[in-house]
């Protein structure tokens, strides 16, 4: 049995993916070896992730959303891809809530967003291939047997055919840390090369695979994230989504109304993301799980921008999905 059917199985009916094909991944196996063992070889010791860390990496594979990245103490400028917050070694900045305390229910300000969306600029255009720039907090985290941890970043570009085929590209970029002790520490265990540039790897041929695009009728689209799991599942579903689909205008807007309809979702009111651009957030707290899932809507369009996992304890870690651009194109590349 493979990783992810063996991953899938564990999860059971819990998996916002179950029925999905999972896309090839954004960082080959070969290379998650050879991260593992520079660190291994620089540390002199076996450095491992937690137990906590590997469970949630095996999920967003499965998921096909984010893999974990760190949950930062620090504070610095946005990181704005390409700008001042890609420069190595520094430490992420928290997404700060408008309604920090308190924050009131999330059900009446989504239903009024959804009916004050706008079309995107895709929702006029056609084209071959669906498209999407993501970039990937955590791809993977490493944990030191001392408690310092550094996360790795990804970029990736997919242009998708609705048979599935078309190409993808992965860029490697630099590190990022929780606090300035694991920056200290990671920064002298891995080689300058992999901590302060980017590395991308040649295009990947995507094979055939059924693409089926998701419903408008409200009560697939339901059954699709998976909303008799709770906000946490449907959470993630949205992120799998909207990072694989290029979802028209109604299609958002119902999104927006079945995610009023959870109870436990918290309006978190205007934000920042991770690329500096103004949304509007969503969480739902997992006491049970002690994990804290966000959604970042564009206040305009109703698209996601972002989407995050954050484990509160015994580390505050976290899965990021920075959705950078979305559209419909003829050509790759």
């Amino acid at each position: 049995m493979s990783q992810v059917a063996r991953t899938r199985t564990l999860i059971g009916p819990a998996d916002p993916a179950r029925s999905a094909t999972v896309a090839p991944p954004s960082v080959a196996a070969h290379e998650l070896i050879d991260r593992a063992g520079v660190a291994e070889a620089a540390a002199h010791r076996r450095v491992r992730p937690t137990r906590r860390l590997v469970l949630t990496a095996g999920t967003l594979a499965v998921a096909a959303a984010v893999a974990a990245a760190l949950r930062p103490s620090g504070e610095r400028t946005p990181d704005v891809p390409g700008g001042p917050g890609d420069a190595a070694g520094l430490v992420l900045v928290p997404v700060a809530y408008q309604f920090d305390v308190d924050p009131p229910a999330a059900g009446p300000r989504l239903c009024t967003l959804a009916t004050r969306i706008k079309n995107a600029g895709y929702d006029t255009r056609g084209g071959r291939y669906m498209y999407h720039h993501t970039k990937v907090w955590g791809d993977p985290v490493m944990s030191s047997p001392d408690g310092h941890h550094v996360a790795f970043v990804g970029e990736t570009k997919v242009w998708q055919a609705p048979d599935g085929t078309g190409s993808q590209a992965n860029t490697q970029l630099e590190p990022q840390y929780p606090d300035e002790e694991s920056r200290a520490y990671w920064q002298r265990k891995i080689p300058q090369g992999r901590a302060a540039g980017a590395a991308e790897s040649s295009p990947i041929p995507l094979p055939p695979m059924e693409l089926t695009p998701p419903p408008a009728e409200p009560a697939r689209l339901r059954e699709l994230l998976r909303i008799e799991h709770g906000p946490g599942a449907a959470s993630k579903a949205v992120g799998t989504l909207y990072a694989r689909y290029v979802l028209p205008r109604a299609i958002r807007a119902e999104i927006l109304r079945v995610l009023a309809d959870l109870s436990g979702l918290r309006w978190r009111g205007q934000v920042t993301d991770r690329a500096g651009r103004a949304g509007v957030a969503v969480t739902y707290d997992d006491r049970e799980h002690d994990v804290q899932f966000l959604l970042i809507f564009d206040a305009n369009t109703g698209g996601l921008l972002a989407h995050e996992m954050l484990t509160l304890m015994p580390v505050r870690l976290s899965a990021y999905q920075l959705i950078i651009d979305t559209a419909w194109t003829d050509r790759v590349g």
